[in-house]
């Protein structure tokens, strides 16, 4: 009877506690009730609390290589390149057929290339630490992650030179900028500015910014101390050129003559002798309305070309743009400054500078692409013009809408090329994550010519294909290397067709 009362009296207490303050006299002994031993930490490592990280590390970044995916490898059989000879036209004087009675017929003449394509090295290292090894067990193979590591970056790395290495095709001096000033459109302060371009390869646009600069001459050093210098893409820059400008809202307009082979452009300017990287754009002109925002100078990047990498092997784009190869290349008309030319609607579901390169492709070497390979930029800008400007009875669409569901939006995959023996082909057209805005790249993966004696049009072929070299240890360090060597062997070069400069729209 005495222990039910006392459980009542305490329940009656702290009933009464919820609706009186604890700092009432008669409630002093229930102060401890507020207070707890053990509560839930604020940070996710201190205190009595489990840390909840999932084994193993995630890989958040793209992979993406569709052309070596997709090329054969093929092995080599030693030398230092790779060597192959081709007949590439008969009947070179137009030799009539017809013979007169018992008399033998003309005497054919032909032509004959030889090519060559050099073997190189390629390469990256990656290095772990005793302590990263002892910090990470229970957690991931730290040495297993820093190979996987390295083989990914090597294969990005190759992509890009498949695509764009360049080796063998400088780009040489850049023009000297055309200007133009302007009293509005800008905030340009009245003096006398100059400005400076320098064009850039593939490699130069891909690892530039106005943050970073561009590179010029690269000095590296290697893993094992030694020293290999390079060109890093980046062309001879143009002479300066100047013009005032008045009040203070100017603005500059400046272009410069497309260069060949070129898929952007650095653009530096101020002061004669101060000029500052403060744009890079895909295509050859610029409109200036500010201050440069970078900070490298135009000084910088010396008087030397250095648009080519003696480290590299041609990449499909410089294989198209080496004088003499037969491949289709083009550069958009100037246009506007800062906004260059787009491509050009046909009217009738086709864009014009496309079929041009068609047309050309078959009239001259009887061939049709398979492979148009774009940026997104130009991926919209094609589906644009094709959707847009086409005549509505060229076109036919299916909508399905299953469960009430619409979805939005059309993008084009596929080209019809008008100029192939078959009467029409399908091109397909393809994102690629390293082709810059402003540019298409046509390939081919078979040769429509009988007994031609070519499985691949273009392939990788090795002297060594990818392996890995776990260095002996010199310092507390696990040391890795992972290489190949290789060349991009293209049989037949007017097998590409390549269109720079364009503009958006």
């Amino acid at each position: 009877m005495t222990m039910r009362t006392d459980v009542q009296e305490v329940l009656d207490r702290l009933k009464t506690a919820q609706q009186k303050p604890l700092g009432d006299p008669r409630f002093k002994n229930l102060i401890g009730l507020e207070k707890s031993t053990f509560t839930e930490s604020a940070s996710a490592t201190s205190g009595l609390t489990f840390y909840d990280l999932e084994l193993g590390a995630k890989f958040l970044y793209p992979v993406l290589t569709p052309l070596r995916n997709t090329i054969p490898r093929v092995s080599g059989k030693g030398g230092i390149q790779a060597a192959w000879r081709a007949i590439t036209a008969i009947n070179t004087q137009g030799l009539r057929f017809g013979v007169s009675s018992a008399n033998r017929g003309g005497v054919l003449a032909v032509a004959t290339h030889d090519y060559t394509a050099t073997y190189k090295g390629i390469g990256v290292e990656t290095s772990v630490d005793f302590e990263a090894q002892y910090a990470g067990q229970e957690f991931d193979d730290v040495r297993a992650v820093g190979a996987k590591t390295g083989l990914e970056a090597l294969m990005l790395g190759e992509e890009a030179m498949i695509l764009g290495g360049c080796t063998s095709t400088p780009l040489g001096t850049t023009p000297t900028p055309t200007l133009t000033a302007l009293t509005t459109g800008g905030t340009l302060a009245a003096q006398t500015w100059s400005v400076i371009c320098a064009a850039l390869t593939l490699d130069g646009l891909m690892n530039g910014s106005i943050a970073g600069g561009v590179q010029g001459s690269i000095t590296r050093t290697n893993a094992d101390l030694s020293v290999d210098t390079f060109g890093g893409g980046v062309a001879k820059q143009s002479t300066n050129a100047t013009v005032p400008t008045t009040g203070a809202t100017g603005s500059i307009t400046a272009s410069v003559t497309p260069v060949s082979g070129a898929l952007g452009y650095a653009w530096f300017w101020g002061a004669a002798g101060s000029e500052v990287l403060g744009a890079i754009t895909t295509i050859n002109s610029v409109v200036i309305t500010a201050n440069a925002s970078g900070a490298q100078t135009a000084a910088s990047l010396g008087t030397n070309d250095n648009s080519t990498n003696a480290l590299a092997f041609d990449g499909l784009i410089y294989q198209a743009r080496v004088p003499g190869s037969g491949s289709y290349v083009s550069a958009m008309a100037s246009g506007s400054a800062g906004v260059g030319t787009p491509l050009t609607s046909d009217s009738a579901g086709g864009v014009v500078e496309i079929d041009v390169a068609l047309k050309s492709m078959w009239d001259n070497y009887r061939l049709s692409p398979d492979t148009m390979w774009v940026n997104s930029q130009e991926a919209l800008n094609i589906s644009h013009k094709i959707l847009s400007g086409s005549q509505s009875a060229a076109q036919r669409f299916v909508f399905e809408s299953p469960q009430d569901l619409v979805g939005g939006g059309i993008m084009v995959r596929t080209y019809l090329n008008r100029f192939s023996m078959q009467g029409g082909s399908v091109i397909d057209i393809k994102v690629h994550p390293n082709m810059p805005a402003g540019a298409i790249l046509m390939t081919t993966k078979t040769l429509p010519y009988p007994l031609a004696g070519v499985g691949n049009v273009v392939q990788i072929r090795t002297r060594q294909d990818y392996y890995q070299i776990e260095w002996p240890l010199r310092t507390r360090k696990y040391e890795y290397g992972v290489y190949a060597d290789e060349v991009l062997q293209n049989y037949f070069p007017p097998s590409l067709a390549l269109i720079t400069n364009i503009g958006n729209g």
